[in-house]
C-alpha cells in the first residue's frame, strides 16, 4: 500500500526523470516572472494596438485615442493623445467618433499618418505628436487615399504599409477573409484593388525596394488560403506569397481597370520531403532585411494538423526566383513577369492571359532547398527575429516566438542548426499573447496581451550563472565573460555562440567564487538529521535543463543514482533512513563535459529517544513544502 501511495504521489505532482525533458528543442534555462526584470502596465481595455518607436517610446492604440508610455517610469499615467479630426470641425460635429485602425510613421519624424474609421466612412490625416493637443490636419496625400478608400472599413491588426514620394503617398493594406476585396489593395492617387476572391487570411506584409532598378520594386504579401479541396487527405489551409509591382495602376479601361495586373501567387512549402512531412497553416512571418534586396530573409512560422510549429527561411532571392522562372499552373501560358512603366497600355490579349494565369506551378522552397529551422511540439502563436550584429563579425539571428500559455521562447539560429536559449514566462498566469516587439538597442522586449504590456529584459544574462562555464554554455549573443562575470555588454568579451565551448574558459583566471569540477564549498553544505526509518527529499536546483544531473552518496561513490524533476528541482528520495543512508550527498550537473557540484548534504541518524518523525502528517507536510507556486 504504501508503494501505491507513493506511485499516485509522484504521478500527481507531475514528476519525470530528467533524461525525458533533455529533448533537442527543449529550453536550456527556464526563467519565471519572479526570476527576471519585469515591468507592466495596464492596458487601457482590451484588444489594443502597440507599436514601438525607434527612441523606445512605446505608443498604443486605442479607440480614438494614442496612449504613450514611458517604462522608465511605469507607475506613471501614459500621455494621451485623443485624435482630434479638423474635417469634424470643419463640418460642426459635435459627435466625432472614429476609432483609429491605421499608424504609421511618416518621413517627418514628429508627425504620424492616421486612418480611423466610424462603421460609415474612413478619414486619413496627418498628426504632429509633439504638438500639446495634436489636430489631425488632411493633407493632398492623405486625402488621395481617404478618397480611394470611401466605403471600405480597415481592420484593426491588418498587415499595412505606408509609401511616401514626391508625387504622394500611397498605403498597401490586405484585407482578411471571404469577402468580395480580400486581398493586397493599394490607395493614393491610382488605387489597385485584386481581381480573385477566395478565403484568404493574411499574417504579413513587406516592401522589397531595388536601389538600381526602382520600376522594379515589389510589395509581397504572405497569407493562408482556405483549401478548396474538401477531401480526407487534404489539407485545411494553403500557405502562400503574393507579390505585386509597385507601379502597377491597373489596366486600361476596357479590362481590368483598376485590378492588378502585375499579380502572381506561389504556394510555400516547409516540411521534410523524403519523410512526407510538411506544415500547411501559415501562422505569422517576421522579415529580416538585408543591403542587398536578394538576401533579405523571411522567417514563417507554421503548424501542422497535429498541432506541431515550425520555422522556414526563405531568401526573396528564392521568391522571385519561382515568380521568375516557374511555368504558371494549368496552363501552357506565359505572361509578363517584370514591372511595367505604364500598366493601362498592357495589350488586351495579354491582360486576358493575366487574368486566367496567377499561381506558380512551382513551391518555393526554403532558403539552400533545407529542412525546418526549428520544429516541436510547442504550439507557437508569433515569431519576431532579431539580425543585429553581435560580436566579432558573425551575424547570428535571435529568434522570439511566443507560446500558447503566454510564454516565451528565445531561440539562436546558427548556420547549421537551431538551439533554444531559454523561455520566459513574463506573465503572472496563463494568457493569450497578442503581439513581442523587440527594442534591439535596450535589448528590451514587448509583449502585450489584452489586459496588459510587458516590458522583459532578454540581456539578462546574470541569470546564466557566476562562472566563466556558465556564462559560454548559454551561448546567448546578447551576453559575454569579462573576467569576473557575464554582462551584455559584449565587447571584448569571451563568447562561443556557435558551438558553447567551455573550454575557453581554462586560460582564465580562477576565481573565488567560480566552482570548477573538482572543487565545491564545504560551507555549504546543509547538514540534516532524521529519525529513523524515515522519509526525505534532498533538493537539488535545476538551472540548465541540458544538462544531466546525478546524486551520488559518499557510502556508494561509484553509483551515482538519478534524480526525478519537479518544477525547478532535482530530487532525490529518501525512502526509509536507516544507518547506511548515513553520509554525504553530492548533486552533480554535467553539460558537455563540464562538472559542477549544485548542492551536497550531510545526512545524520537521530536516535530513537529523539522521537519519531515519520508521521503521516508530517510526510504531508513535506510534500507540501515542495510543491511551489508557479505565480508570481
Amino acid at each position: 500500500m504504501e508503494f501505491l501511495f507513493l506511485c499516485l504521489l509522484f504521478s500527481s505532482l507531475g514528476f519525470r526523470r530528467l533524461t525525458e525533458a533533455n529533448s533537442t528543442y527543449s529550453p536550456r534555462m527556464i526563467f519565471k516572472c519572479e526570476e527576471t526584470a519585469v515591468k507592466r502596465i495596464p492596458l487601457p481595455g482590451q484588444n489594443a494596438h502597440v507599436r514601438i518607436l525607434p527612441n523606445g517610446q512605446l505608443d498604443v492604440v486605442k479607440g480614438q485615442t494614442l496612449y504613450s508610455y514611458n517604462f522608465q517610469h511605469p507607475q506613471m499615467n501614459p500621455v494621451e493623445s485623443k485624435v482630434s479630426w479638423k474635417k469634424c470641425f470643419d463640418r460642426n460635429q459635435q459627435a466625432c467618433n472614429y476609432n483609429i485602425t491605421v499608424v504609421h510613421e511618416t518621413q517627418d519624424v514628429n508627425k504620424v499618418f492616421v486612418c480611423g474609421n466610424n462603421g460609415k466612412e474612413t478619414l486619413c490625416c496627418e498628426m504632429n505628436l509633439s504638438d500639446t493637443s495634436p489636430i489631425c490636419n488632411p493633407t493632398k496625400k492623405t486625402e488621395d487615399i481617404e478618397r480611394s478608400l470611401s466605403g471600405l472599413t480597415l481592420k484593426e491588426g491588418e498587415p499595412s504599409a505606408f509609401v511616401e514620394s514626391a508625387d504622394g503617398a500611397d498605403l498597401y493594406m490586405t484585407f482578411s477573409g471571404s469577402q468580395e476585396h480580400v486581398g493586397i489593395r493599394k490607395f493614393g492617387k491610382d488605387p489597385v484593388r485584386p481581381h480573385d476572391s477566395k478565403e484568404q487570411h493574411y499574417v504579413g506584409l513587406m516592401l522589397s525596394r531595388r536601389s538600381n532598378d526602382s520600376l522594379q520594386d515589389k510589395v509581397y504579401a504572405f497569407y493562408k488560403e482556405k483549401n478548396r479541396d474538401s477531401g480526407l487527405q487534404s489539407d485545411m489551409w494553403l500557405p502562400f506569397v503574393t507579390q505585386v509591382c509597385m507601379a502597377d495602376t491597373g489596366g486600361p479601361k476596357n479590362k481590368m481597370q483598376s485590378s492588378w495586373t502585375s499579380q502572381t501567387n506561389a504556394k510555400l512549402f516547409c516540411g521534410d520531403a523524403d519523410s512526407r512531412q510538411h506544415f500547411s497553416e501559415l501562422v505569422d512571418v517576421a522579415t529580416v532585411h538585408a543591403n542587398q534586396w536578394q538576401d533579405t530573409r523571411v522567417y514563417a512560422l507554421f503548424r501542422n494538423e497535429w498541432g506541431m510549429s515550425a520555422v522556414c527561411v526563405y531568401t526573396i532571392r528564392d521568391i522571385d526566383n519561382i515568380f521568375t522562372t516557374s511555368p504558371f499552373k494549368g496552363t501552357q501560358k506565359d505572361r509578363p513577369r517584370t514591372c511595367v512603366t505604364d500598366s493601362t497600355k498592357i495589350s488586351l490579349d495579354t491582360l486576358n492571359i493575366i487574368a486566367d494565369t496567377s499561381e506558380m506551378e512551382q513551391w518555393v522552397k526554403p532558403v539552400s532547398k533545407s529542412g525546418p529551422l526549428l520544429f516541436n511540439r510547442h504550439k507557437y502563436t508569433h515569431i519576431y527575429a532579431d539580425s543585429t550584429q553581435h560580436k566579432g563579425n558573425d551575424n547570428y539571428m535571435v529568434l522570439f516566438l511566443s507560446l500558447n500559455n503566454g510564454g516565451i521562447h528565445k531561440v539562436l539560429q546558427t548556420e547549421n542548426h537551431t538551439f533554444v536559449i531559454a523561455e520566459y514566462h513574463p506573465f503572472t498566469q496563463q494568457t493569450h499573447i497578442l503581439s513581442i516587439i523587440l527594442h534591439p538597442s535596450s535589448r528590451k522586449l514587448y509583449v502585450n496581451s489584452r489586459d496588459e504590456i510587458v516590458q522583459l529584459d532578454v540581456a539578462n544574462c546574470a541569470k546564466y550563472g557566476d562562472s566563466c562555464e556558465d556564462c559560454i554554455l548559454a551561448r546567448d549573443p546578447y551576453c559575454g565573460w569579462n573576467g569576473t562575470h557575464c554582462t551584455p555588454d559584449t565587447q571584448d568579451t569571451l563568447q562561443n555562440v556557435a558551438t558553447g565551448n567551455h573550454t575557453i574558459c581554462e586560460a582564465q583566471p580562477k576565481k573565488a567564487f567560480r566552482h570548477s569540477s573538482h572543487t565545491h564549498a564545504n560551507n555549504n553544505m546543509d547538514s540534516i538529521t532524521l529519525p529513523s526509518q524515515s522519509k526525505y527529499f534532498l533538493q537539488c536546483p535545476l538551472s540548465s535543463h541540458h544538462a544531466q544531473y546525478t546524486w551520488r552518496h559518499s557510502g556508494n561513490p561509484e553509483s551515482p543514482i538519478s534524480c526525478t524533476v519537479k518544477d525547478e528541482e532535482c530530487l532525490l528520495l529518501i525512502h526509509n533512513m536507516l544507518p547506511e543512508q548515513v553520509g554525504t550527498y553530492e548533486c552533480k550537473s554535467e553539460e558537455l563535459g563540464y562538472e559542477r557540484v549544485v548542492a551536497q548534504y550531510s545526512l545524520q541518524l537521530k536516535s530513537r529517544a529523539a522521537g519519531r518523525l515519520s508521521s503521516p502528517l508530517v510526510w504531508v507536510c513535506l510534500m507540501a513544502a515542495l510543491i511551489k507556486s508557479l505565480t508570481c
